[in-house]
Order: structure tokens, then sequence, then C-alpha cells
């Protein structure tokens, strides 16, 4: 060895001996301790194990007293636990043989070392692994019980669609005296729209009302005609408004016009060249894929679609017809829920399907859906698109496969129709299906029906109130329905847990009360005459004022009676002032002369033998003069004798 080397190694060592009694501990320069995490970390989760272990025992113990007593139940949910104890037992077998390798290592590194020199192992890290397993073992089996009892309940809500029904709560909103006939939401489910038979349309707004449930806005889109359909598009930004005139129109969420389809010509006799309806509508709906197309059916036989940038001419024309190829009128259409199938149902009880982009000839077609002249109120296809439902004016509800056409799947009859709007909808799951009764007036309750889409059996009903349950509809993002009646009602149906906003907006804000300054104040219009300086002084009494009208000429001057015969003084007479007004009153006059006609007659001979004027001058050179022969008084005497002795004689 290199004898420099040697020097500078007894140099190193006396040095750290120097080092060593200054810092005051020895050992100084030995090898530091490597420290592994993940061994410690193992080996705390095993003491975890054993004492959670100990605690297992016990609680087996407990149970296997407990089981003896208890029923079916608690052997049922001693089942589970033994399983959990077996999963946990395999789980601590496969764990203590993975740690056992790393336990050996971190064994080999502690015995090498008799001292451990660093800092010591942070508290918190001992304090969460014993925490974490011992909370592990222990809750699952404390809440195993619990949780298959909730677990079993919600899978009997599940398989029960009866309990999904919100009818708990209501509301009512006033809209008028007279049927609510048009129900609509938008999409969002933040505004409702009613319209009626009193021709008004009304705006409410969840978020915006208080208890006292006022509408924000009340207009006439379509002046003295009843409201027939009302719904939103599918963005919810514009509203189309079905009335009973042939011109549909497109309101913005305000109630401002947005456009008004084209009237048609009623003189051509081919409904495919006109560009609009020519009579009545009846029934209307949005496209549900594309947001600027709608549909309209009407009297004059034919479903128009219709584009919201062209008012100007409709889009394309369906036109049904009977089995015989003559003009039907369909009383309400629908779109199927992917838009490609246009569906209407028919005064002579049929319901017809198109491609939307083939108009000509129907895709399906079923002659005999409802009995013949009695309207089809309402088509609504099922959420997945396979099942249509129809409601008829014959009192039936019947439910369509649409790839077996001809005959109905399921038929509910006794549901009383009095309205050609009366609704029928599905369930937001697809399990049910509901539609609304008619009553006469005072003569029982309208009612809510709720028929299983499997069995077609009514599981539910609600009695709404008395009188005819029209319109209705189930919001599937509220999970509220709305109804609306024949009494002028629109009430909301919900409830607080299965429910989300909407009604339950509105119910939870206290009624506003009214300003002191609103009820006194009042909009006065102040003209000239109003103001003091120009107003006339009130008179206290009544006599005061009379003497004072005495003394006015204009006041106390008697009005002239009305003038009888023809005009004087300037003033017309009652029969006008014309000539021949006054010409047909004279002639009308009654100029009878009740004396002797031979006497008339003679009154004027004198005169006309003096101054012949009309005949006499005529024949003055023609004429004879007349020689009369002189009579004898015998004869004189004769004509003096009375008529009867002359018949005598």
């Amino acid at each position: 060895m290199d004898p420099n080397k040697v020097d500078e190694a007894s140099g190193k060592s006396s040095g750290d001996g120097d080092i060593a009694s200054v810092m005051g501990f020895s050992g100084f320069g030995k090898k530091a301790r490597t420290f592994d995490l993940d061994a410690i970390f193992e080996q705390t989760r095993r003491t975890a194990i054993e004492r959670s272990q100990r605690v297992l025992d016990e609680r087996e113990k407990d149970c296997q007293m407990e089981e003896e007593a208890e029923s079916s139940k608690s052997v049922k949910s001693s089942v589970h636990i033994q399983k959990d104890k077996a999963a946990a037992a395999s789980s601590r077998k496969q764990e203590s043989e993975s740690s056992s390798d790393s336990g050996s290592d971190s064994d080999s590194d502690s015995d090498s070392d008799s001292e451990l020199i660093g800092p010591p192992l942070p508290p918190q890290y001992t304090a969460q692994g014993n925490a974490d397993e011992l909370a592990r073992p222990t809750g699952s089996t404390a809440h195993s019980d619990e949780d298959d009892d909730e677990e079993e309940e919600q899978d009997d809500d599940d398989d029960n669609p009866v309990k999904k029904i919100p009818d708990t709560h209501e509301i009512t909103l006033q809209h008028g005296t007279k049927t609510v006939s048009a129900l609509g939401l938008d999409p969002s489910g933040a505004r409702l729209v009613t319209g009626g038979y009193d021709y008004d349309v009304r705006f409410w707004d969840f978020a915006g009302m208080d208890q006292a449930l006022q509408a924000f806005r009340s207009l006439q889109p379509c002046e003295c005609h009843q409201i027939k359909s009302l719904q939103y598009s599918i963005t919810g930004d514009v509203l189309l408004v079905v009335s009973g005139n042939a011109q549909a129109k497109v309101l913005d969420r305000d109630g401002f016009n947005v456009m008004e389809c084209v009237k048609g010509d009623q003189y051509i006799v081919d409904m495919a060249k006109t560009k609009g309806h020519t009579a009545m509508l009846n029934s209307g709906c949005w496209h549900p894929k594309i947001k600027e197309e709608f549909m309209t059916c009407s009297n004059d036989g034919t479903v128009r679609t219709w584009d919201l940038n062209s008012e100007k001419q409709h889009k394309s024309v369906f036109k049904p017809r009977s089995f015989q190829g003559k003009k039907v009128i369909p009383t309400c259409c629908t779109y199927s829920r992917d838009g490609k199938l246009i569906a209407a149902g028919c005064q002579d009880g049929t319901i017809q399907i198109w491609d939307r982009n083939l108009s000509v000839h129907t895709k399906f077609h079923c002659r005999q859906a409802h009995i013949p002249g009695s309207d089809t109120s309402c088509l609504s296809f099922s959420y997945d698109g396979m099942t249509l439902a129809s409601r008829g004016g014959d009192d039936t509800l019947k439910m369509w496969d649409i790839r077996n056409f001809k005959n109905p799947v399921n038929v509910a009859t006794g549901l009383t129709n009095y309205f050609a709007m009366t609704d029928c909808c599905f369930s937001p799951d697809d399990k049910l299906l509901v539609t609304g009764t008619s009553v006469k007036k005072e003569e029982g309750n309208g009612k809510l029906v709720f028929f299983e889409r499997a069995s077609f059996q009514k599981v539910y009903e609600i009695e709404v109130t008395n009188a005819s349950v029209v319109r209705c509809l189930w919001h599937p993002k509220l999970n509220q329905i709305m109804v609306g009646t024949g009494n002028g009602l629109a009430k909301v149906y919900y409830d607080p847990v299965k429910s989300h906003r909407g009604a339950k907006l509105c119910v939870v804000k206290s009624q506003r009360k009214q300003k002191q300054a609103e009820t006194l104040t009042q909009d006065y219009i102040i003209t000239p005459h109003a103001l003091p300086m120009f107003r006339e002084a009130r008179q206290r009494s009544t006599r005061k004022q009379l003497e004072k009208d005495r003394l006015d000429p204009k006041k106390s001057h008697k009005p002239e009676p009305p003038v009888s015969g023809p005009g004087r003084g300037g003033r017309v007479a009652a029969h006008g002032g014309t000539l021949s007004s006054f010409i047909v009153k004279n002639i009308a006059l009654d100029k009878t002369d009740d004396s002797n006609p031979r006497e008339a007659i003679l009154r004027h001979a004198q005169d006309a033998s003096d101054n012949p004027y009309w005949v006499a001058p005529a024949y003055t050179h023609t004429q004879p003069e007349p020689v009369f022969a002189e009579e004898s008084e015998e004869d004189e005497e004769a004509d003096k004798e009375p008529q009867w002795k002359k018949r005598k004689i």
C-alpha cells in the first residue's frame, strides 16, 4: 500500500474523532439507512387486518346467536354476510402471501444495522392506514341489510310504473271560463301557454310567477277564432298557433307575430295547385328534428308542410283519400319521433301514414281504425317510434304497431269523448299511456286515465274536476303532467321528489304584497279645461242651475215641431225637399169626393161652355150645332113622379 494513502486515512480517522467529540454523538461517518415506505405501509396494513379479524370474529358469534331467532329474512342476510366474510378471508390470504416477500426484505435491512439513523416515520401514515382498513369491513357488514332493503324497494319502484306518476301535489291556473282547447310547453319547461274557446292565448312563466299564479301576457292572435292547437318548436324560440281560420300563425316567445301562412284560392279545384289552405284548420305540429318546418291539416282535405322562412307558399301537400278515391277531411296530424313519417287521422275512420319525402301514395293505411263519421281527436307516437296511439271520437283508445298496421294491438273502450281535440300521450319511460275523459255538465267528474302499455289495463286514474278533461301533456324533462279542462282551468300535477323545476318554482314564492302607492294613485289625463283656472264652479243645487238655464236663450229655446205637409219658411218637410218626393206624397193623398158625381161634373159645365179649352176647340169647324126638342109639361110631371109609381102603372 502507498504510504501516502495510509497517512491520509489515519488523518481522516483522527479528524472524524475530533468532529465526533465536538458534535456530541458517536458513530459519525456510518452509512445512513434507507427506508422503504411501501414495505412500511404493507406492514401497517397487515396489522390493521389482524385487528379487524378479531372484530369480525366477535361479530360472527353475535350473528350466529341472532340467526337462530330471526325469520327467513335474517337467513337471507346471513348468507350475504358469509359471502362477504369468505371474500374478505380470501383477499386477506392473498394479501398476506404477497406481503411476505416484501416483508422479508425489510427485515433483512433492519437486522443489518444496529442503529437507525434518520427521521422517524410520520404518525399520520399509520393512523390513516388503520382507519381505512378498519372502516372497510365493518361498514360493509353493518349496512349490508339496509342496502339490500333499499335496493329491493328501488327495484319495486322501477317495476311498478304507477309509483312514478307525479300526482301528490297540484296547482290550478285560471285561464278563463270556457274550454281550454290547447296546451303548449317549451322544451326546457320554463313557459306554459294555454289557448281556449274564448280566443285568448295566455303565457305563464313558472320562474316569474308567485303563489298568485297569474299569467304575464294574454292576447288574441287570431281575433274571433277558437284556438285549436299550440306547440313550441324544438328550440323553444317560436310558437305555432292553429285556430279556426285558414291561416296558421307563428309567434315568438313574447307573443309577437313572426309569420302568417298564406291563404289559398278557394275557386281552384285541385288543392295541390293552391298556395295554402282554403278552409278551417284542425291541427298542427312542429317537425321533431328540423326547427324551421311545421305541418297543418284542414277541412279542405289536405295536410300541408310549411317552411318558416317562406311564408308565401307551402312546402308539400298530402291529400288523404277514401277507399273509393274521394276526398276525406283530416282531423289530426303528427310526425313520427324521427320525423320521417307523417300520420293523419281522418273523418271516415281511417289512419293514413306517408313517407315525408313521398306525398303521392301512403306507406301505411288502416281503413277501419275507428267508426266512420267520428273525428279522430289525437295521434301520438311512442318514444321508441314503433307504436302509435289513437284517440277516437267513438269513445275508444287504440294502440297500433306500425309494422303490422291492419289490426290494433290493444283497445280500451268506454272513454267518453265530446271534443275534437282530446289528447293521448305516452309517459316519459314509455310504460304508460294517458288520456282524458269527457262528461256532460253537472253529471260527474272528468278523469285522467292511465293505461299500462304492455297489458293495456287501467292501472290508475285522477279525478281532475267537474268538467271534461280535454288536453293532457306529460313533460319528460320536468316529469309533470299538464291538464286542460272544459271549465277554463289548466292544472299542473307534480311530485316534490320526482319532479324538477316547473310548478315547484312558483309555489315556494310568497305572494307579493301590493304597494300602498299603487292602490292610491291613478292615471289622470289633464286637459286645459281641467285645470283650476279654467274649471267652472260646481253648482251645489239643481234649482239654481235651472234658473240659470231659463235665462239662457239657447238652453230655454223650445224646439220647433216637425214640419207637416210641404216645407215652408225655408224648412224641409219630413218627406224631403225634392220634386219627386213631393209628387209622390201628393199622389198618395186621398182626394175622393163623396158628393153626387153628376153635380161634380156639372159644376164645371158653365166654365167649360164659356171658355172651351180641351175638346171643343178641336171640333169647332166640323161639329154640328146640337138641336134639342122642347119638353112638354106632361113629360116634366112624369119625370118628377117617383119610380115606384111608374112600376105599378
